[in-house]
């Protein structure tokens, strides 16, 4: 569990749901030796799920008053804290502005700024795991299990692809309520794109597996949802079956990890490549803590925190 930082430490707030299970926690201290920050210290919050704006507020914030804060990562929370409280942000940078949530919080002026890193984070991960022309090459769709603020920033680092291949044509985004599902349609419907998007309100996984047995081989099936990290269980059912020749990208990179799981044990009958949510999770926290501390991260600097987060796992 993160420590109550002494009188004389910075701190930096960690916005979740259960952040003291966090490799965050024993990644942190060594990242800020290599920031060359190391009086920096990293103090988690805990909000429930879809938690009462009042709370989200107080949390914002403190962020803001604490003059020994310099700012926060936000996981989980990323549309209902900014929905909660708009005002409390200076200033909000244009991905921000698109998708509606902040992944960073940071300081400057004397200005509580708000960051969404998340279509960058999505596109360097994405881009690892599939390579160039993935889309013109296979034919394969994306199924999005949630359109909270992953799922919305994977679609749209599609949908700004510049290269035809690099794009699917079909894209299904799968969500339990539909007003995540309304928010991804107007951010869908702001852009041209010849993606074309699917918007299913569905809490029932039997159906999410018959949407993924509809598939074409080689689409790639996303938890994008907080179940087997923040809630039980899995998008789908145990008797789901994957698309042959399909990538089963899991956001979640700890818990019980159904999903994963599940994946896992089609790997041989059904030739699933199954990716779980570290380059994710390492790329996310990267982005977010440069733009806090105002430094950037180079790609030399990038290679020794993945090394350095790699350590502790």
């Amino acid at each position: 569990m993160p420590q109550p930082a002494a009188a004389h430490d910075l701190i930096f707030y960690f916005v979740g749901v259960t952040t003291g299970s966090s490799f965050a926690n024993k990644m942190f201290p060594t990242w800020m030796e290599l920031f060359g920050r190391p009086e920096v210290k990293l103090v988690g919050i805990d909000h429930k799920i879809h938690d009462n704006p009042a709370a989200y507020r107080a949390t914002l914030a403190r962020i803001k008053d604490d003059p020994a804060c310099v700012g926060a990562l936000v996981t989980t929370h990323k549309l209902d804290m900014l929905a909660a409280a708009p005002d409390l942000i200076d200033y909000l940078d244009p991905y921000a502005q698109i998708t509606r949530e902040v992944s960073a919080i940071s300081k400057r002026d004397g200005r509580l700024e708000g960051h969404a890193f998340d279509p960058i984070t999505a596109g360097l991960s994405m881009d690892a795991i599939v390579g160039k022309d993935y889309f013109a090459r296979t034919g394969g769709h994306v199924l999005c299990f949630g359109a909270g603020g992953s799922g919305l920033a994977t679609l749209l680092h599609l949908i700004n692809q510049p290269a035809p291949g690099d794009r699917p044509a079909r894209f299904i985004a799968v969500n339990r309520s539909q007003g995540r599902l309304d928010h991804m349609r107007r951010m869908v419907e702001s852009h041209a794109t010849a993606i074309g998007v699917e918007y299913i309100q569905n809490a029932d996984p039997a159906r999410n597996d018959a949407l993924m047995a509809a598939l074409p081989a080689h689409s790639i099936v996303i938890n994008a949802t907080g179940m087997g990290k923040d809630t039980p269980g899995s998008p789908i059912t145990n008797a789901g079956l994957f698309p042959t020749y399909a990538i089963a990208w899991e956001f979640n990179y700890r818990g019980a990890l159904d999903f994963m799981h599940q994946a896992l044990r089609q790997v041989e009958a059904r030739h699933v490549t199954v990716v779980d949510g570290w380059a994710y999770f390492v790329h996310g926290w990267a982005q977010v803590v440069g733009q806090v501390l105002h430094q950037e991260v180079t790609p030399a600097l990038f290679a020794r925190l993945a090394a350095a987060a790699a350590a502790v796992r």
